[in-house]
C-alpha cells in the first residue's frame, strides 16, 4: 500500500507550564545557515529591502496614484508565508533586480550629469525577483536536502503607467522546493500563479494565501522521488539534447504539435557541460537520474532574465516529467525528444 506524505504548517498554542517548572534548562538552537548560492545569477543585481526603501522612488499612474512598491510586494508575500506557516522559521528574502530606470529631481534639470548631487538623483528597478526559504520544512530526495521556498516576480513593463486612472497591477508568486546545495528551484504549474492581478495590497495578500492553501508540498516531493528512480543513459541524454537543439529550427506548424521547450541554446550548452563536469548532478556510471537531469535544467535557468525565469523553471519540470512518463510507458506526449 502506497503511503502518502502530508506536510502541514505547524500551529503553536501558548500553554502556561511555567507555574509547574522547577529548574529551567536552556536549549540553544543551531542557527539556520542561508545558502550562499543565488537562485538567479545573470542579468540581475543583488538588492536589499533597505535599498529599495531608501534609495528607490515608487512609480505612479498618470493621475499620481501610487503603484504597489517593490518592498511592499516582498513584505506582503513574506508576511503571508509567516502567517500561513506559523511556528516555522522563515528566512529573509534574497532579492534580485534588473533594468534600472534613472531620473533626476525637477530642481536639477539644468545640471550636467557629472554635477548632480546624490539627493538629486532618482531611480527604480523595472524588474524584480525574490525568494526565501522555510528551512524547518524540508525533505531529502536522492541524497539532496530540499527546503520549502516561496518567492515572487514583478515587471513594471507589464503595466501601462500612462493610463489616466489607476489600473490592476500584475504579480507572479510561487511556492515550491529548493535544492539546498545549489538553490535550484523545483516548481510546477500548481505552485506558481502567473499574472496575479490585484488593485491593492489586501487583495494581493489574500491571493497569496489562496496559493499556499492550494499547494500540496507532499505531491511535489513524490514527483521528485519518482524522477530520482528513473535514469537516462548517455546516449538517451545525447538524443534529448540533439532534439532540443533542433526544436527552434522546426517549421512552425510542426513545432506546435510538440510540447513547448523554453530553454535557450546557450542554456542547452550549459546543460551539456554540467552533464560531464557537475559533481553533484552530472553523469554517474554512464547514466543520470531524471532528478539530476532536472537540476541541470534548473541550474541553467539561473542565466535567464527576470521576466522569463518562472516560465522556464516550470517548463524544466514539465520536460523532466514528460520524459519520465515516456520511459515508464505512461504516455507518449514527449516521445519526440527520445525518438
Amino acid at each position: 500500500m502506497e503511503s502518502t506524505l502530508q506536510i502541514m504548517p505547524v500551529q503553536r498554542t501558548s500553554r502556561n507550564f511555567g507555574e509547574f517548572a522547577e529548574d529551567a534548562t536552556i536549549v540553544v538552537e543551531e542557527p539556520v545557515v542561508k545558502s550562499s548560492v543565488s537562485f538567479l545569477d545573470a542579468n540581475t543585481n543583488p538588492v536589499t529591502l533597505e535599498e529599495l526603501t531608501t534609495q528607490c522612488v515608487v512609480p505612479t499612474w498618470a493621475n499620481q496614484e501610487l503603484t504597489i512598491a517593490h518592498q511592499d510586494f516582498i513584505s506582503c508575500v513574506h508576511d503571508a508565508a509567516s502567517s500561513f506557516y506559523a511556528g516555522e522559521t522563515v528566512n529573509a528574502p534574497d532579492i534580485r533586480c534588473s533594468h534600472i530606470v534613472r531620473g533626476r529631481t525637477p530642481q536639477s534639470l539644468g545640471k550636467k550629469a557629472s554635477e548632480l548631487l546624490e539627493c538629486e538623483k532618482t531611480q527604480f528597478y523595472q524588474r524584480l525577483a525574490f525568494a526565501f526559504t522555510i528551512p524547518t520544512i524540508y525533505e531529502t530526495v536522492n541524497g539532496q536536502k530540499l527546503e520549502l521556498c516561496v518567492g515572487g516576480v514583478r515587471n513594471y513593463s507589464d503595466l501601462n503607467l500612462y493610463r489616466s486612472t489607476k489600473g490592476l497591477e500584475k504579480f507572479s508568486v510561487f511556492i515550491g522546493w529548493r535544492v539546498r546545495i545549489c538553490s535550484n528551484q523545483v516548481l510546477t504549474g500548481e505552485g506558481v500563479k502567473f499574472s496575479m492581478e490585484v488593485s491593492n495590497i489586501g487583495e494581493l495578500y489574500r491571493n497569496v494565501l489562496d496559493l499556499f492553501n492550494n499547494f500540496n508540498p507532499a505531491k511535489e516531493i513524490h514527483l521528485m522521488q519518482t524522477l530520482s528512480n528513473t535514469s537516462l543513459s548517455e546516449s538517451q541524454f545525447a538524443q534529448i539534447i540533439g532534439r532540443c537543439r533542433c526544436y527552434q529550427a522546426l517549421p512552425i506548424g510542426y513545432q506546435k504539435s510538440i510540447p513547448k521547450l523554453l530553454i535557450t541554446d546557450s542554456q542547452i550548452n550549459s546543460v551539456c557541460r554540467d552533464f560531464y563536469h557537475n559533481e553533484a548532478f552530472g553523469m554517474k556510471d554512464n547514466a543520470i537520474s531524471l532528478f539530476d537531469f532536472h537540476n541541470l535544467l534548473t541550474q541553467s535557468n539561473k542565466n535567464s532574465y527576470v521576466d522569463t525565469y518562472l516560465q522556464r523553471a516550470v517548463n524544466a519540470t514539465e520536460i523532466s516529467v514528460g520524459i519520465n512518463n515516456v520511459l515508464r510507458g505512461i504516455d507518449d506526449k514527449y516521445q519526440w525528444f527520445l525518438s
